[in-house]
């Protein structure tokens, strides 16, 4: 059951209240009460700052401030145009691994190589898989999502600026579900 925010910030701090009233004794003379203020906020249970995983120019940022998104939509983009190339040089390499490889497994089956050259060439695929692995992982680094449905809350960042790995680039919060918390002052007794 989903509350209103100001009815549920009234009912909590009038129990509040009522609660340090009735924590006198029954038999002692009440005095007036000192004037407690309590102060509430409110705060989203999950938020975060994302951060650039990759050195590029910041592309595009897809949600405004303030604007709502949903989980797994992209929030920034960034120019890749040097990583896809990237890609593209790993993917090629390990094709012409591929064919060495393939062509030395015949020349193999006929005793016109030596194991050695067939393991080199095995260990020359195995190692332009990996390159092509790598040079994936970073083009996937090109846009970040949003890992929950929720609020831009600020840009560090504006587009067309170059970003360092580790640069704080937006905060986000989920105000989907919101903690109320309360500050409440401690009442010190006379003489204490």
């Amino acid at each position: 059951m989903r509350l209103n925010t100001q009815k549920h910030s009234a009912l909590l701090a009038s129990l509040l209240l009522a609660g340090a009233a009735g924590a006198a004794s029954p038999g002692a003379a009440k005095a007036p009460a000192p004037a407690l203020e309590i102060r509430a906020q409110l705060l989203p249970k999950r938020y975060t700052t994302l951060a650039a995983e990759i050195s590029a120019r910041l592309f595009k940022l897809h949600v405004s401030e303030g604007g709502r998104f949903r989980a797994g939509d992209a929030l920034v983009s960034f120019d890749c145009a040097l990583q896809r190339a990237q890609l593209e040089k790993a993917l090629a390499e390990q094709s012409g691994a591929e064919t060495t490889l393939a062509t030395n497994k015949r020349l193999q089956e006929l005793n016109s190589i030596g194991q050695a050259e067939y393991a080199l060439s095995a260990s020359a695929l195995e190692k332009a898989r990996a390159e092509t692995q790598s040079a994936r992982a970073v083009v996937s680094k090109c846009a970040i999502t949003a890992p929950f449905p929720g609020r831009v809350a600020e840009y560090k960042v504006r587009e067309q600026q170059f970003v360092q790995p580790g640069q704080p680039l937006v905060d986000i919060l989920d105000d989907t579900t919101l903690e109320l918390e309360f500050l409440v002052p401690i009442a010190v007794a006379d003489g204490a």
